[in-house]
C-alpha cells in the first residue's frame, strides 16, 4: 500500500462482529473507515443523486452484506450506481448467494465474497484495487 495515500471505505454489515473485524482490517491498512449496520443508517442512502463533484468520489471502496435490515446489499449497490455513484471498487458479502444474485453482481461489476470468507482473499482484492486507484484522485470533502 502507498503510505502517502489514505483510502476511504464504507462497510455495511449488520453482524457487529464481522463489522468490527473488517473495521480493524482496514484501519490497520491505514484506511479511513466508516461502518454502518445497514444502508439506511448512512446518509448516502437517502440522497436522490450523487452529490460528489465530477472529479471526486465519496469513497474508494464500498463493501456490503447481502442480507440486511431494510434493504438487500445488492439493491443498495444498484441504487447507488443508478444515482451516479462514482465508487469503483464494490463488493458484496453473503452466506446466502443465489444464482440470480451472482448474475446481478457480475452484471454490476461487483466482487463477491461468499461467507465465511478468508480475510486473505479480501486482502488480495484490496491490494489489486489499490494499485489501480490514481494517486492524484480526490475524495469528496464530507464526512458522516
Amino acid at each position: 500500500m502507498d503510505h502517502d495515500t489514505t483510502y476511504r471505505i464504507l462497510i455495511f454489515e449488520d453482524d457487529e462482529s464481522i463489522r468490527k473485524i473488517l473495521w480493524h482490517f482496514f484501519d490497520h491498512r491505514g484506511y479511513e473507515v466508516f461502518t454502518f449496520p445497514h444502508p439506511r443508517s448512512c446518509p448516502i442512502c437517502d440522497i436522490s443523486k450523487c452529490t460528489c463533484p465530477t472529479s471526486e468520489s465519496c469513497a474508494d471502496f464500498i463493501i456490503t452484506d447481502l442480507n440486511m435490515p431494510f434493504m438487500e446489499g445488492i439493491d443498495f449497490i444498484e441504487q447507488q450506481i443508478s444515482k451516479g455513484c462514482k465508487v469503483k471498487n464494490l463488493a458484496l458479502m453473503s452466506g446466502d448467494l443465489s444464482g440470480p444474485v451472482m448474475e446481478r453482481a457480475d452484471e454490476l461489476g461487483v466482487k463477491v465474497f461468499p461467507k465465511p470468507f478468508k480475510i486473505a482473499d479480501m486482502e488480495r482484492w484490496v491490494i489489486d484495487a489499490e494499485a489501480k486507484i490514481p494517486q492524484n484522485r480526490e475524495l469528496s470533502d464530507w464526512h458522516f
